[in-house]
């Protein structure tokens, strides 16, 4: 038992194929990982996953050849496996990008451990697994994105906007906006900090937005009081 020449080259086309069709994806919305990297480390995921079908057929052979060294010779099917699943996180993580105001690259980075996961699938000779894994992989980063959009249209859309100012009045104008436009206040949270002697309220406001209004357009139209200095989108 071994694998030949042409198993091998089933097996790494797959592995190109799948990978290339999730790798497209990602480049097609400019994400961090693209098709190149996701055919690399599924190719790579593949490759592991023959090797240690190698190493356990070479085990297999020896142990039917030499007998009195089958309590010695071992090979455990999973060792190189689980060093790719845990591995995986550390180019995972380099796509995932932490700002003060929100994360990205956490979909990339689950993609590419996924695609590393239908490469070891390859690797092993699952192929109906394989399939529909790659199936369902491409459906959650496509179909799902659409779903998302459809389900905002039929769902209130919530966002959590800071905002600064000088002078007490001036938090009346923004509520009076927010009732004007039919803002919803869900939860407001204030703090005050100092600039040398000029006090700045900070007000943080846990909005819902109604359908035809933007947090783009709240943003221009709020920038109009003088008195504002700093509109910024807490979460997304």
């Amino acid at each position: 038992m071994s694998l030949n020449f042409s198993d091998i080259c089933i097996r790494l086309s797959l592995a190109v194929l799948f990978a290339g069709l999730i790798g497209w994806e990602r480049e097609f919305r400019t994400r961090p990982a693209g098709l190149r990297t996701h055919i690399l480390v599924c190719i790579g995921a593949t490759i592991i996953a023959m090797i240690q079908k190698e190493i356990m057929f070479e085990s297999l052979r020896i142990g039917v050849a030499y007998p009195e060294l089958s309590g010695i010779i071992r090979s455990d099917p999973a060792r190189l496996i689980c060093q790719v699943v845990s591995g995986i996180g550390f180019l995972g993580a380099g796509t995932i990008v932490i700002t003060k105001s929100s994360i990205h690259g956490l979909t990339t980075a689950a993609s590419l451990w996924a695609t590393a996961v239908l490469g070891l699938a390859v690797g092993m000779g699952y192929y109906s697994l394989a399939v529909a894994g790659m199936v369902l992989i491409f459906f959650s980063l496509t179909a799902l994105k659409k779903f998302q959009s459809f389900s905002l249209s039929i769902f209130p859309t919530i966002k959590q906007v800071e905002i600064e100012y000088y002078h007490r009045e001036t938090k009346e104008f923004i509520q009076n906006y927010f009732i004007d436009h039919k803002v919803k206040i869900r939860s407001t949270n204030f703090s005050i900090h100092f600039d040398r002697d000029s006090r700045i309220y900070s007000d943080i406001y846990t909005i819902e937005l109604p359908k035809g209004i933007t947090y783009i357009d709240i943003a221009e139209e709020l920038a109009i009081e003088k008195n504002i200095t700093k509109i910024h989108l807490v979460n997304i």
